[in-house]
């Protein structure tokens, strides 16, 4: 009879969760089994695994078959190093004392592995409900915003019937075309001016014609 590592699919529809069994590799898959080796969640983000280790390592070392999905996680949870460093242990190439030391060393950096992604998953979640949380509130202030612009609608003025709009009195004279300026016309040359005549020579006056002196009265005076 072979034995057989498996998954048997337990849980609701969208919501899977399995048992790891050891059972006859002839028997159903959610039939009969042999012994419950622990449970598998895939569901939960990372995976969570619970396995009895020693159990588990007792039927992989008497030679159980292992299906794919069994294999990956007994390989997880460091089962099948665990086999391998006790086969190199048989074999003498290192001894017991130093095979647990390696596998505490394996083990101790797995679980440094899954903390850290636990922590970055925990940093992811808390990011996305923020994010979550800062879009539901600006969705409820637009609410709240056109909600009050509902209630309170804003009406604008008409203009006051009586008084007429303010009409620009002042004709508005069509300003005549400008008048294109006439080309300028160009200076006639400059004449040159004749050369000046000279004067003639100043004509002498006459010398002054001496006055004859007064003739002396010889009428005798009358008595």
């Amino acid at each position: 009879m072979a034995t057989r590592i498996r998954l048997q699919r337990h849980g609701k529809k969208g919501k899977a969760f399995f048992h790891i069994v050891a059972a006859d590799s002839r028997a159903k898959r959610d039939g009969k089994f042999i012994e419950k080796l622990g449970t598998y969640n895939p569901v939960s983000n990372p995976a969570t695994i619970d396995i009895n280790f020693e159990r588990t390592l007792h039927w992989v070392t008497v030679g159980a078959e292992m299906s794919d999905t069994a294999r990956a996680i007994l390989s997880y949870k460091g089962v099948l190093f665990k086999s391998h460093l006790l086969k190199g242990v048989e074999k003498g190439a290192f001894t017991l004392e130093e095979a647990e030391k390696k596998f505490n060393v394996w083990q101790l950096e797995k679980e440094n592995k899954i903390q850290s992604k636990k922590d970055g998953l925990s940093k992811a979640s808390d990011k996305e409900k923020a994010e979550r949380l800062k879009a539901e509130m600006e969705k409820n202030a637009a609410k709240a915003a056109a909600l009050e612009a509902k209630m309170n609608p804003v009406v604008e003025e008409a203009p006051a019937a009586d008084e007429a709009p303010e009409v620009d009195e002042t004709p508005v004279v069509d300003e005549a075309p400008a008048v294109e300026e006439a080309p300028a016309v160009e200076e006639a040359p400059a004449v040159e001016e004749a050369p000046a005549v000279e004067e003639a020579p100043a004509v002498e006056e006459a010398p002054a014609v001496e006055e004859a002196p007064a003739a002396e009265d010889t009428t005798e005076p009358t008595e």
